[in-house]
């Protein structure tokens, strides 16, 4: 046991018949090696990080460092925060970006390209406590209560939509690039508009939108000024838009001015309650939920979670 704490439990997720995560652990490997870091590898799928890192916080590890994205992150974060809040203090969470979205790790200033640095900085042990989002509901598939952590953003309506098709399209397709260009294609015949009831802070808000972003850190670009430690998430909503319009906000998105279209509401709070949405898709940090029914809730938990942060 002691053995283990003083070891990180390093969780590599490499995507299915993907030879660049073979060639980026050959480039970790080499760095761990030469900066002498004890470790023990985990190679699993996605679909059982949480799950792993579960029998690995029971096994005693107190290091988990995740070699993924947003949702391999938010996965093990998950399962840290099934811990009681004393056992959780004694355990931090790394990131060694891996995969095509990495929003939490960008946040503050990991890099795909710098293998070798990233590891310097985990192996310097710099804690920061980041607050973690969470969002409660209810679903069809089971009428109790279900709730799910979350380090990035919470994406209700189109965002969601995109992802769900992307998702889809690549199981039947097995390219990134072709399920990418169908799923824009597909975009075209889903719903642009939601009929939502909200309250945030102590303003109600009926209004048909697009799609609505609530996020800890980036929300990828759709919360810019979000900061994951201020204990409140930052809310950004489009309201329904014109074809027209809908182009500008796209543009808008890649040039990281996102805010300044006129269709675009920001907030910032800390707590979010939803009373309608009619049946948006949502998902959480890249992870589709089961579509809500009824109301639910979005809040923060302020200084949750140990993570280890650049110097």
């Amino acid at each position: 046991m002691q053995e283990k704490k003083n070891r990180w439990a390093i969780i590599f997720c490499p995507q299915k018949g993907s030879k660049q995560a073979d060639k980026i652990w050959g480039k970790i490997e080499p760095s761990l090696r030469e900066k002498e870091v004890l470790y023990d590898l985990f190679k699993v799928k996605t679909d059982g990080v949480s799950s792993q890192v579960d029998s690995l916080l029971e096994d005693g590890y107190k290091t988990i460092v995740v070699v993924g994205g947003d949702f391999e992150l938010s996965e093990a974060a998950n399962s840290i925060m099934n811990l009681e809040e004393k056992e959780r203090e004694l355990v931090a969470l790394g990131i060694i970006p891996l995969g095509n979205t990495n929003d939490f790790a960008h946040y503050w200033g990991y890099s795909e390209a710098s293998i070798d640095k990233t590891i310097n900085w985990l192996k310097n042990h710099r804690i920061r406590k980041v607050d973690v989002g969470l969002i409660t509901y209810q679903s069809e598939e089971d009428k109790e209560k279900e709730h799910r952590y979350f380090l990035n953003c919470v994406n209700i309506g189109l965002v969601s939509s995109i992802l769900n098709l992307r998702q889809q399209t690549h199981r039947l397709l097995g390219s990134k690039t072709l399920s990418f260009l169908a799923s824009m294609v597909l975009v075209i015949f889903q719903r642009l508009d939601y009929l939502v009831k909200l309250k945030i802070n102590s303003q109600k808000i009926t209004h048909k939108i697009m799609t609505m972003c609530v996020g800890n850190a980036l929300g990828y670009g759709l919360t810019p000024h979000a900061v994951p430690y201020n204990g409140m998430l930052d809310v950004s909503i489009v309201y329904q838009t014109e074809i027209t319009q809908l182009l500008e906000c796209i543009y808008l998105f890649w040039t990281g001015k996102l805010l300044n279209h006129r269709n675009v509401h920001p907030f910032r709070t800390r707590l979010l309650e939803i009373e309608e949405s009619s049946k948006a898709m949502v998902s959480v940090d890249g992870k589709m939920l089961p579509t809500p029914i009824g109301e639910y809730s979005i809040t923060v938990e302020q200084e949750a979670i140990n993570f280890l942060i650049p110097d």
